[in-house]
């Protein structure tokens, strides 16, 4: 009969038997394990030790990552929720857009905005006709869409700044019944700007934000007729 102790017996015995070590702490207490760092023989619970310092470190940056976007995300949303006052506030289509402009220039940082409708009142501020192909392309948007401005036929409503401009957000403007009525465009001279994996979750917030005004302002709700008595 072969009673040969090899190290893979211990390990399976080992395996099968965790609770050898609750009997023979002693022994548990003279293993030793190479440090991964220097390379001399520590204890079994110095590595432990070791292995969980490292886990304190890798939780330790996650919850410092979590934290700062946290406080991205809160100044986020403070910008949106002050550009939804100021466009409850307006009540003329010149004032909405003086207020588009300003937030989206102002508080956002971005350098070029400009917008289009269609299948409402024009205004003076949107007197610009938008061709049929760049209509279906609005209305074929599900989400907004950032990326190169490069080929982009909106690039062109940025007149003399278009040749400048490397990426551009277009958020489709829709109404109650999911029907696209304009685009909303952002533009920059950075290319990382709106760069193609960039979240729209605030973009989309902002497009129903300002498609409720520009409709409000742009197709007001008649006034209730008094009743006499």
């Amino acid at each position: 009969m072969n009673t040969d102790i090899t190290a893979e017996k211990v390990a399976h015995y080992l395996h099968n038997h965790p609770e050898f070590f609750d009997a023979y702490t002693d022994v548990l207490a003279l293993m030793t394990l190479p440090d991964p760092h220097t390379g001399r023989a520590i204890s079994i619970t110095e590595k432990q030790l070791f292995t969980l310092r490292d886990k304190v470190r890798t939780l330790e940056a996650k919850l410092a990552e979590l934290i700062t976007f946290g406080n991205e995300n809160d100044a986020i949303s403070d910008k949106v929720h002050n550009l939804a006052v100021a466009l409850i506030s307006a009540q003329d289509e010149a004032t909405l857009m003086r207020m588009i402009y300003a937030h989206l220039g102002g508080a956002f940082s971005v350098p070029h905005v400009t917008l289009r409708v269609w299948n409402l009142p024009h205004g003076k501020h949107f007197a610009d006709p938008v061709d049929e192909t760049t209509q279906n392309f609005a209305a074929s948007l599900k989400h907004p869409l950032c990326g190169p401005a490069s080929e982009q036929a909106a690039v062109a409503w940025f007149g003399e700044a278009a040749a400048h401009l490397r990426s551009m957000a277009q958020v489709p403007l829709r109404d109650a019944h999911d029907s696209c009525f304009g685009l909303l465009v952002m533009a920059s001279e950075e290319a990382s700007r709106f760069y193609p994996a960039l979240g729209t979750l605030y973009l989309e917030r902002i497009g129903d934000m300002v498609a409720a005004a520009l409709q409000r302002v742009l197709r007001p709700l008649p006034l209730p007729t008094s009743s006499t008595s």
